[in-house]
């Protein structure tokens, strides 16, 4: 498919309208205050709450590299699809900490909890993450859907992954900038249903297409159906190899899933994400009140069970449709001459499928279905990372600021990002391993916040120098496997000599290392605080288990129902049926 049929583009036509207009609409309800304009006045109900929370996550790069990885390896990247359960985490442990304090971002309950520095370093921190991987990743991941579904597009001498990228960043920005959290939000609960909608489109007629499940399970093999991939490859014959053979250990091979770093590793990283990160909780904080905030995330976590199904499928359908030559267009694209998959190129498994599957119209849901994650995860960032410059560094620093110029500041924010964003479209477009080096970056960066986040609500014994050593101490690991890494990822021919020191950091898989990060961090944070005095209890009331009043408790308690509990408890029962059902 070369271009879209008419048909198709006055669907996408009619999705831009129907996001503009409700936009337009939401813009105009807004009130200049910063409770406004970044937490959305706190009015967000749980609907909105839930799928905001579930399109901010899927964005653009999960069609594209996670169908991708559906090619390559099945359904072993379903493991971070079914950590549904931390948004539980989010809801039944984190949210009563959160809303109590009525903080407006994740570092400001670091500095409520532990101190001011730690607050500014977790910000500083988070701002660099959200440029170097949502920001980068999401234009990268949606420059490889318009190259593959509009290849003829161009303006102006630029071509599709440059006029795609660009009308959706302004697009997404203009609105972010106007509207706050508020438009987002809205925009993104309409982005999920058309996300989930057209997803669920491809899997059925690339079902169709392959002649059913069974031919699936059939062509893909029970391998690519197994979430429990081994400690070592076939071929490679001893677990534990002595450090002469590094090379060969399993603690050194990068090129799979093995089920040691999913069953102990993966955790860490999504319960980051789900329940420490701005860019996720965010959309918590700007719930109505607890029962809203919790309900909204046990939404969530329903939703997050459906990538497995209409993400992980759909690129495992890809490959079985190339390998089977069922649809040569597609066969030509993921296999070369000797019938073998060209792991490069499983990244357009998805936009392959919409393009040489699905039929006029259908395509152009599907297609407006991927401008909403490509839109929805950038709308996101873009205000999350305003939300942090603002409240975290110009209002320190501006103490008498009024409401109107913390959001007018908040907006010029927003702006800036909108600008990097443009800019990192030629250094995607041409960084060779710019995505999958990007996609590594989180493993390193979520042991040290995990740790200073969930010990600190835990214990209360644990103070501010010890939460300051842990994030020092985990961030300059994360920033040495980050510096060895890059050469090798970003240079072409590079390579470190073969069992040196670098070359075992580099090659160490990268859930090991990220391992490795949580129990220096755990050591490092229990060790300094109990070496120094212990913290005042006065300043931390209700911000740890151990301060919370009965007061406290009994608030929390009246706000969640036996409904929530028998929706959280089915959460936990579709998730050991998935699991049960992906083991060989």
């Amino acid at each position: 498919m070369s271009t879209l049929h008419y048909v198709d583009w006055i669907i996408i036509l009619g999705y831009f309208l129907i996001i503009l207009g409700l936009a337009w609409w939401v813009i105009k309800q807004r009130q200049d205050t910063s409770t406004d304009y970044f937490l959305a006045g706190r009015h967000l109900g749980w609907f909105i709450v839930g799928a905001s929370i579930f399109a901010s996550n899927i964005g653009s790069e999960h069609l594209v590299g996670l169908a991708g990885s559906g090619a390559t390896d099945g359904a072993a990247m379903a493991h971070y699809e079914l950590h549904a359960w931390c948004l539980l985490v989010l809801g039944w442990v984190m949210v009563p900490f959160y809303m109590r304090s009525k903080v407006f971002t994740m570092p400001e309950f670091l500095e409520r909890r532990f101190s001011p520095a730690a607050r500014t370093l977790l910000s500083v921190i988070s701002l660099v993450a959200y440029v170097l991987t949502k920001i980068a990743v999401g234009i990268f991941a949606g420059g490889i859907v318009f190259s593959v579904l509009l290849p003829d597009l161009s303006f102006v001498g630029m071509d599709s992954f440059w006029v795609g990228s660009i009308l959706v960043i302004l697009l997404t920005g203009a609105y972010t900038v106007l509207g706050g959290l508020r438009a987002v939000a809205y925009t993104e609960a309409i982005q999920t249903i058309i996300l989930i909608v057209g997803s669920i489109l491809v899997t059925i007629f690339g079902l169709n297409a392959l002649g059913g499940w069974s031919e699936l399970r059939a062509i893909a093999g029970s391998e690519m159906f197994n979430l429990w991939k081994p400690l070592v490859p076939e071929g490679i014959e001893s677990t534990w190899a002595p450090v002469r053979e590094a090379g060969r250990m399993a603690w050194y091979f990068n090129d799979n899933y093995p089920w040691l770093g999913m069953l102990f590793c993966a955790p860490i990283i999504g319960l980051w994400y789900w329940t420490t990160d701005q860019y996720i909780v965010q959309r918590a904080l700007g719930a109505f009140n607890e029962t809203e905030a919790r309900r909204g995330s046990i939404f969530a976590s329903f939703l997050k069970l459906l990538p497995v199904f209409i993400f992980i499928i759909p690129g495992m359908i890809a490959f079985a449709l190339a390998s089977s030559g069922k649809i040569e267009p597609i066969q030509a694209e993921l296999f070369n001459a000797q019938g073998e998959l060209i792991r490069d190129n499983a990244q357009k498994a998805f936009p392959l499928l919409v393009a040489h599957v699905l039929p006029i119209g259908i395509r152009g849901i599907v297609v407006a279905g991927l401008l909403a994650a490509l839109m929805s995860s950038l709308a996101g960032v873009f205000n999350a990372s305003s939300t942090l410059f603002t409240m975290d560094f110009y209002s320190r620093f501006k103490p008498e600021a009024s409401q109107h110029q913390l959001v007018w500041i908040g907006r010029v924010a927003t702006a800036v990002m909108v600008l990097i964003g443009l800019a990192w479209i030629p250094v995607i477009q041409g960084g060779k391993g710019l995505y999958d080096y990007l996609q590594g970056v989180q493993a390193y960066l979520a042991p040290p916040i995990f740790v200073v986040f969930f010990l600190g609500v835990f214990n209360k014994r644990l103070n501010a120098k010890g939460c300051l050593s842990a994030l020092i101490v985990g961030f300059a690991l994360g920033v040495v496997r980050l510096a060895v890494d890059t050469p090798v990822k970003l240079m072409e021919n590079f390579a470190y000599a073969e069992n040196s020191f670098l070359w075992i950091i580099n090659n160490i898989f990268f859930q090991y290392y990220s391992l490795l990060i949580f129990v220096v961090c755990v050591i490092v944070m229990i060790g300094v605080s109990y070496m120094t005095e212990e913290p005042d209890y006065n300043k931390i009331k209700g911000l740890t288990y151990g301060t919370t009043s009965e007061e406290d408790h009994a608030d929390s308690r009246s706000s969640w129902s036996k409904i929530d509990v028998a929706n959280s408890g089915l959460v936990i029962v579709l998730i050991v049926a998935a699991y049960l059902y992906f083991t060989g």
